[in-house]
């Protein structure tokens, strides 16, 4: 457990994390940002028992020696630390292929821990950008709905508590508790596509008079309830998972509205695949072409065949190893 004496003392967290339920037991994504380090001192000075766990992604040349910086530091906070270092893979597939390794080599951590709670420290302004890159991305209504504040994957749950708190208000907090931080030189690649909204987009709607951060987490707003509506029209649907595939009556399926077949789609998909396959845009609006048609026999998808078979429609895998997801 912490000694929370020797981690500096930030009195923002009790506003912070006055709403969140977090048990006393957890970790935190510390990349040792200014974001991260705020949500580890903010859970320190609350009490909790927390663990730090650190991917060094191997992308910087001076990425190892931040990770030994952030050992020593955790060590004088009385903070357990975990870091691997991510293979390296090729250029074109880097940014996918980390975010795979960082959530296995998380759940690694949480099962030889026994750490049920990692804690992510997305705030306002993240959420903000997330919807909007969504949006340019062709996003529905689940997509741009942001960030949860709170999903479980496997045997571990992934918390945001600072989805409600800005950047700034994290920084100021570090400021006056005289805590330094790192800064990540892709920060300001404006080749990414969440720079070029950060550094570009947003203070060009900021200086035409509008708040953008306001806008975008009120249209999520809006998104998230309109998928709360689709969810609820296919929450009592039925479904049947046996036999190594999914089924849902015929009259069922027709009868919902497209939307709310997309969803009854991904819904299926990940019954028969698990997390992180979801169905392509493409074969979303294959699939809703082949209904309308009065889905005649069936349909064949990239890992996966979907078949109607008398009063029912089947969707039944075609490989064993469906892999990452695909967009479409």
């Amino acid at each position: 457990m912490a000694n929370p004496t020797s981690a500096p003392h930030l009195p923002d967290a009790t506003a912070w994390l006055a709403t969140s339920s977090l048990p006393t037991r957890l970790a935190v994504a510390w990349s040792g940002g200014a974001d991260s380090t705020a949500l580890l001192l903010a859970l320190l000075t609350q009490g909790h028992a927390v663990q730090a766990w650190h991917i060094d992604h191997g992308w910087r040349t001076e990425s190892a020696a931040e990770a030994e910086e952030l050992a020593w530091r955790a060590a004088e906070w009385g903070v357990p630390f975990f870091s691997v270092r991510c293979p390296s893979v090729p250029a074109g597939n880097r940014e996918a292929a980390a975010r795979e390794f960082r959530y296995r080599q998380y759940l690694s951590w949480a099962e030889a821990q026994e750490v049920h709670v990692l804690c992510l420290a997305h705030h306002r302004e993240d959420q903000a950008e997330t919807i909007c890159l969504r949006m340019l991305q062709g996003g529905g209504v689940h997509g741009i709905r942001g960030m949860p504040a709170m999903r479980e994957s496997h045997h571990l749950k992934l918390c945001r508590p600072l989805l409600h708190v800005s950047r700034n208000d994290l920084r100021q907090a570090l400021l006056q508790a005289e805590v330094s931080w790192l800064e990540d030189p892709s920060n300001s690649d404006l080749s990414l596509w969440r720079n070029r909204i950060r550094h570009r987009l947003f203070p060009a709607v900021q200086a035409a008079g509008t708040d953008p951060w306001s806008l975008f987490l009120r249209w999520g707003a809006q998104a998230g309830r309109l998928a709360a509506v689709i969810d609820a029209r296919v929450a009592d649907v039925p479904i049947t998972h046996a036999g190594g595939s999914v089924s849902i009556a015929w009259r069922d399926w027709s009868a919902l509205v497209p939307p709310a077949r997309a969803r009854m789609l991904q819904k299926m998909t990940r019954l028969l695949f698990g997390e992180g396959v979801v169905p392509g845009r493409r074969h979303i609006r294959m699939i809703e072409a082949w209904t309308v048609r009065n889905g005649a026999g069936g349909l064949d998808l990239s890992r996966c065949r979907l078949q109607r078979y008398n009063k029912y429609l089947h969707l039944v895998p075609t490989v064993k190893n469906p892999g990452v997801r695909e967009r479409g």
